[in-house]
């Protein structure tokens, strides 16, 4: 009877709640439908919108990373200075400091990483042609058995390829031709004049943003209070908060996890007397924050060069890798890093997937996070109707299921 009332009004009319709902679904119905027929167009004005704030996304994105060092150098580093002076000094250091490192790193990873690989294929000319002719020797030896063998070990013999031109161009290339290449083509593509001029505005913007996060935290939270619903404006804090937090553990974790990869790559490759074992764990490391995926671009890098020197050992280095591989993320990763995300293995796959599919490298660093953040709401949601509490602190906090007591407490309305 009084589900009825609440549909109906005493005169059988619909009352204003039900109309009111009525409505909103025609209205989004009809937004639907429409932006179904200009989808087309919707597409194009969407990416023009998002070409045209692309020097402020990135300038974000860059904050973002920047945040992470910058915070620990402000809150560890620099945690034991006070007073007002040290208090305005803290914001530039920090700022200043988490560039030096980000630029540090890129320096290493390069000079390491370019130096070894022009060194490597320069011995790759030299080894090349010797591994062509065992392999054309040993298929000539097994060609009586087997005929079929005889014209791939002839064409193999025959093959004339100038192995130290092309090694010593590529080389030359690493080294020098880079730079040449961009400041040829600086002066004659207006492209590189606008990427450049992006990068900058991007840079500058990020600066702004981490010299006054918290201001721009604190006018972000007053607008969504003031144009929301409290109950909606509160749950889209949340959210974001959530979104915070997934991302700048999901950053930090994989930062980890590749830095004590490619240390442990470097440490067993010199045990095992392997060459580039300083080149291989950098570049393992490097391409390791790409999830799932990334330490086996590393991996097949590795084993190639290490087969032109020695096959046996490029077998074995196969074979270490996979046990590294096993040890770091069954052992070492839970421990130090434990679930940063909170998100089980079978999504993490479906997000790299997922993001992957759509958007490249890009989105698989993307979806990992915004997945874990989906998840953690829909395992509320499921909590909450299967009659299990969640008690939240704050959003920072892990959330640990509690049972719901059998007597729910009833509030008392006060006597006038």
């Amino acid at each position: 009877m009084q589900d009825n009332n609440n549909l109906q009004g005493n005169d059988g009319t619909w009352s204003k709640g039900k109309v009111r709902q009525i409505r909103g679904l025609m209205v989004f119905g009809a937004i639907l439908v429409l932006a179904l027929i200009y989808s087309n167009t919707i597409y194009g004005g969407a990416v023009l919108v998002l070409e045209m704030f692309k020097p402020f996304l990135y300038g974000g994105a860059i904050a973002f990373v920047l945040n992470l060092p910058m915070k620990w150098i402000e809150n560890k580093l620099l945690g034991k200075w006070h007073g007002k002076s040290a208090d305005k000094l803290k914001r530039p250091i920090g700022i200043v400091g988490a560039i030096l490192f980000l630029v540090v790193v890129i320096t290493v990873v390069v000079s390491i990483v370019i130096p070894q690989m022009s060194q490597a294929m320069m011995k790759l000319a030299n080894e090349v042609p010797p591994f062509l002719e065992k392999t054309a020797a040993v298929l000539i030896q097994y060609s009586q058995d087997y005929p079929e063998l005889k014209t791939q070990a002839e064409q193999l013999q025959d093959l004339e390829i100038n192995w130290q031109g092309i090694v010593t161009s590529v080389a030359k290339f690493l080294k020098t031709g880079v730079g040449s290449m961009l400041t040829s083509t600086f002066s004659v593509a207006g492209s590189i004049i606008g990427g450049v001029v992006n990068f900058f505005i991007a840079f500058v913007f990020a600066i702004y943003i981490l010299s006054q996060k918290e201001r721009l935290g604190d006018q972000g939270c007053r607008i969504i209070r003031a144009y929301l619903p409290k109950r909606a404006a509160e749950q889209t804090l949340r959210v974001l908060a959530l979104l915070h937090k997934n991302f700048s553990s999901f950053i930090t974790g994989q930062c980890l996890e590749a830095v004590i990869l490619g240390m442990l790559f470097v440490i067993a490759m010199t045990i095992f007397r392997m060459p580039y074992a300083v080149m291989v764990g950098v570049l393992i490391a490097f391409t390791a924050l790409i999830p799932v995926v990334g330490a086996f671009i590393g991996c097949a890098v590795g084993a190639f060069l290490i087969l032109i020197e020695n096959p046996m050992m490029a077998l074995w280095f196969v074979i270490m890798f996979l046990i590294i591989q096993q040890l770091e993320g069954n052992l070492i990763y839970p421990k130090v890093v434990g679930n940063s995300v909170g998100l089980p293995s079978i999504w993490v796959l479906m997000a790299v997937s997922l993001g992957g599919s759509l958007f490249g490298v890009v989105g698989m660093l993307f979806f990992i996070p915004l997945l874990a953040t989906g998840y953690t709401l829909l395992r509320e949601n499921v909590n909450k109707r299967n009659g299990v509490v969640v008690h939240t602190t704050s959003v920072s906090q892990t959330q640990k299921p509690v049972a719901k007591p059998q007597k729910t407490q009833k509030v008392q309305k006060k006597k006038r």
